[in-house]
Protein backbone atom coordinates (compact mmCIF):
# COMPACT_ATOMS: atom_id res chain seq x y z
CA UNK A 1 0.00 0.00 0.00
CA UNK A 2 1.12 3.50 -0.73
CA UNK A 3 0.94 6.23 1.90
CA UNK A 4 -2.44 7.97 2.25
CA UNK A 5 -0.84 11.26 1.21
CA UNK A 6 0.45 9.85 -2.06
CA UNK A 7 -2.90 8.28 -3.00
CA UNK A 8 -4.67 11.51 -2.02
CA UNK A 9 -2.21 13.65 -3.97
CA UNK A 10 -2.42 11.39 -7.01
CA UNK A 11 -6.22 11.42 -7.04
CA UNK A 12 -6.36 15.18 -6.54
CA UNK A 13 -3.88 15.71 -9.39
CA UNK A 14 -6.00 13.63 -11.77
CA UNK A 15 -9.18 15.43 -10.72
CA UNK A 16 -7.57 18.87 -11.02
CA UNK A 17 -6.31 17.98 -14.49
CA UNK A 18 -9.84 17.10 -15.51
CA UNK A 19 -11.33 20.12 -13.72
CA UNK A 20 -13.52 17.78 -11.69
CA UNK A 21 -14.54 17.95 -8.06
CA UNK A 22 -14.76 15.52 -5.16
CA UNK A 23 -17.03 15.13 -2.12
CA UNK A 24 -16.58 12.76 0.84
CA UNK A 25 -19.14 10.88 2.96
CA UNK A 26 -17.67 9.27 6.05
CA UNK A 27 -19.01 7.12 8.81
CA UNK A 28 -16.44 5.07 10.74
CA UNK A 29 -13.56 7.33 9.62
CA UNK A 30 -15.24 10.39 11.14
CA UNK A 31 -13.46 13.00 9.01
CA UNK A 32 -10.10 11.28 8.51
CA UNK A 33 -10.58 10.92 4.74
CA UNK A 34 -11.39 14.61 4.35
CA UNK A 35 -8.41 15.38 6.57
CA UNK A 36 -6.05 13.30 4.41
CA UNK A 37 -7.33 14.99 1.25
CA UNK A 38 -7.20 18.53 2.59
CA UNK A 39 -3.68 17.98 3.95
CA UNK A 40 -2.52 18.01 0.31
CA UNK A 41 -1.53 21.52 -0.84
CA UNK A 42 -3.96 22.76 -3.48
CA UNK A 43 -6.79 20.43 -2.40
CA UNK A 44 -9.22 23.35 -2.49
CA UNK A 45 -9.12 23.21 -6.31
CA UNK A 46 -10.92 19.85 -6.12
CA UNK A 47 -12.47 19.09 -2.72
CA UNK A 48 -16.02 20.48 -2.34
CA UNK A 49 -16.54 19.26 1.21
CA UNK A 50 -17.48 16.33 3.37
CA UNK A 51 -20.37 14.94 5.36
CA UNK A 52 -19.60 12.92 8.47
CA UNK A 53 -22.69 10.71 8.55
CA UNK A 54 -21.92 8.79 11.71
CA UNK A 55 -25.55 8.22 12.69
CA UNK A 56 -27.82 6.04 10.56
CA UNK A 57 -30.51 8.72 10.34
CA UNK A 58 -27.95 11.17 8.90
CA UNK A 59 -27.12 8.63 6.19
CA UNK A 60 -30.84 8.47 5.39
CA UNK A 61 -31.92 12.09 5.87
CA UNK A 62 -28.87 13.98 4.59
CA UNK A 63 -27.29 11.60 2.07
CA UNK A 64 -30.50 9.99 0.84
CA UNK A 65 -29.62 6.38 1.64
CA UNK A 66 -32.76 4.24 1.30
CA UNK A 67 -34.39 3.86 4.72
CA UNK A 68 -35.74 0.40 3.89
CA UNK A 69 -32.22 -0.73 2.95
CA UNK A 70 -30.84 0.60 6.22
CA UNK A 71 -33.64 -1.13 8.17
CA UNK A 72 -33.10 -4.44 6.38
CA UNK A 73 -29.30 -4.61 6.23
CA UNK A 74 -27.99 -1.98 8.63
CA UNK A 75 -25.42 0.69 7.86
CA UNK A 76 -22.53 -1.73 7.27
CA UNK A 77 -23.34 -2.74 3.70
CA UNK A 78 -21.93 -2.29 0.22
CA UNK A 79 -25.09 -0.78 -1.23
CA UNK A 80 -25.25 1.65 1.69
CA UNK A 81 -21.69 2.74 0.86
CA UNK A 82 -22.61 3.18 -2.81
CA UNK A 83 -25.67 5.26 -1.92
CA UNK A 84 -23.62 7.38 0.49
CA UNK A 85 -21.10 8.15 -2.28
CA UNK A 86 -23.90 8.94 -4.72
CA UNK A 87 -25.70 11.07 -2.13
CA UNK A 88 -22.68 13.17 -1.20
CA UNK A 89 -22.09 13.90 -4.89
CA UNK A 90 -25.64 15.23 -5.09
CA UNK A 91 -25.65 17.12 -1.78
CA UNK A 92 -22.32 18.87 -2.40
CA UNK A 93 -22.56 19.20 -6.19
CA UNK A 94 -19.42 17.19 -6.97
CA UNK A 95 -18.35 15.13 -9.97
CA UNK A 96 -17.03 12.29 -7.77
CA UNK A 97 -18.10 11.02 -4.37
CA UNK A 98 -16.36 8.61 -2.02
CA UNK A 99 -17.74 6.94 1.09
CA UNK A 100 -16.75 4.81 4.07
CA UNK A 101 -18.97 2.73 6.33
CA UNK A 102 -18.10 -0.13 8.63
CA UNK A 103 -17.22 -1.38 12.08
CA UNK A 104 -14.05 -0.03 13.69
CA UNK A 105 -14.87 -1.55 17.07
CA UNK A 106 -14.58 -2.29 19.82
CA UNK A 107 -17.95 -4.10 19.44
CA UNK A 108 -19.65 -5.70 16.40
CA UNK A 109 -22.41 -3.63 14.74
CA UNK A 110 -25.46 -4.64 12.70
CA UNK A 111 -24.39 -8.28 12.98
CA UNK A 112 -21.04 -7.47 11.36
CA UNK A 113 -17.72 -8.26 13.05
CA UNK A 114 -15.15 -5.60 13.88
CA UNK A 115 -13.05 -4.85 10.81
CA UNK A 116 -15.88 -5.24 8.28
CA UNK A 117 -15.74 -2.13 6.13
CA UNK A 118 -17.17 -0.99 2.81
CA UNK A 119 -15.63 1.78 0.72
CA UNK A 120 -17.26 3.21 -2.38
CA UNK A 121 -16.51 5.57 -5.25
CA UNK A 122 -19.17 7.05 -7.51
CA UNK A 123 -18.38 9.24 -10.49
CA UNK A 124 -20.02 10.73 -13.53
CA UNK A 125 -21.66 8.54 -16.17
CA UNK A 126 -22.09 5.57 -13.84
CA UNK A 127 -18.39 5.19 -13.04
CA UNK A 128 -17.76 3.66 -9.65
CA UNK A 129 -16.94 0.71 -7.46
CA UNK A 130 -17.56 -0.73 -4.01
CA UNK A 131 -15.08 -2.81 -2.04
CA UNK A 132 -15.63 -4.96 1.03
CA UNK A 133 -12.68 -5.02 3.39
CA UNK A 134 -11.95 -7.38 6.27
CA UNK A 135 -9.44 -5.39 8.31
CA UNK A 136 -7.49 -6.47 11.36
CA UNK A 137 -6.16 -4.47 14.26
CA UNK A 138 -7.43 -2.01 16.81
CA UNK A 139 -9.89 0.80 16.15
CA UNK A 140 -7.19 3.28 15.12
CA UNK A 141 -5.60 0.82 12.67
CA UNK A 142 -8.96 -0.09 11.09
CA UNK A 143 -9.83 3.57 10.59
CA UNK A 144 -6.38 4.37 9.16
CA UNK A 145 -6.49 1.38 6.79
CA UNK A 146 -9.98 2.42 5.66
CA UNK A 147 -8.72 5.88 4.73
CA UNK A 148 -5.93 4.30 2.70
CA UNK A 149 -8.29 1.85 1.00
CA UNK A 150 -10.86 4.44 -0.10
CA UNK A 151 -8.16 6.78 -1.44
CA UNK A 152 -6.54 3.93 -3.37
CA UNK A 153 -9.93 2.88 -4.74
CA UNK A 154 -10.57 6.46 -5.87
CA UNK A 155 -7.19 6.70 -7.58
CA UNK A 156 -7.72 3.31 -9.22
CA UNK A 157 -11.15 4.30 -10.52
CA UNK A 158 -9.84 7.61 -11.81
CA UNK A 159 -6.90 6.06 -13.65
CA UNK A 160 -9.05 3.19 -14.97
CA UNK A 161 -11.63 5.73 -16.14
CA UNK A 162 -8.83 7.76 -17.75
CA UNK A 163 -7.51 4.69 -19.62
CA UNK A 164 -11.03 3.85 -20.80
CA UNK A 165 -11.53 7.41 -22.09
CA UNK A 166 -8.14 7.29 -23.84
CA UNK A 167 -9.03 3.97 -25.47
CA UNK A 168 -12.39 5.30 -26.60
CA UNK A 169 -10.84 8.46 -28.05
CA UNK A 170 -7.77 6.92 -29.65
CA UNK A 171 -8.71 3.76 -31.48
CA UNK A 172 -9.22 1.05 -28.90
CA UNK A 173 -5.69 0.17 -27.80
CA UNK A 174 -5.07 2.86 -25.22
CA UNK A 175 -2.25 4.37 -27.28
CA UNK A 176 -2.25 7.58 -29.24
CA UNK A 177 -2.75 7.04 -32.95
CA UNK A 178 -0.52 8.92 -35.40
Amino acid sequence: MSAPGSAAAGALDVLAGRRQSLAVAESLTGGLVAGALTAVPGASRVVRGAVTAYATDVKRDVLGVDGALLAARGAVDGEVARQMARGVRRVLGADWGIATTGVAGPEPQDGQPVGTVYVAVQGPDGAGAVRRLALAGDRERIRRDTVQAVLELLLSELTENERAQDTEQHGGNGCLQP
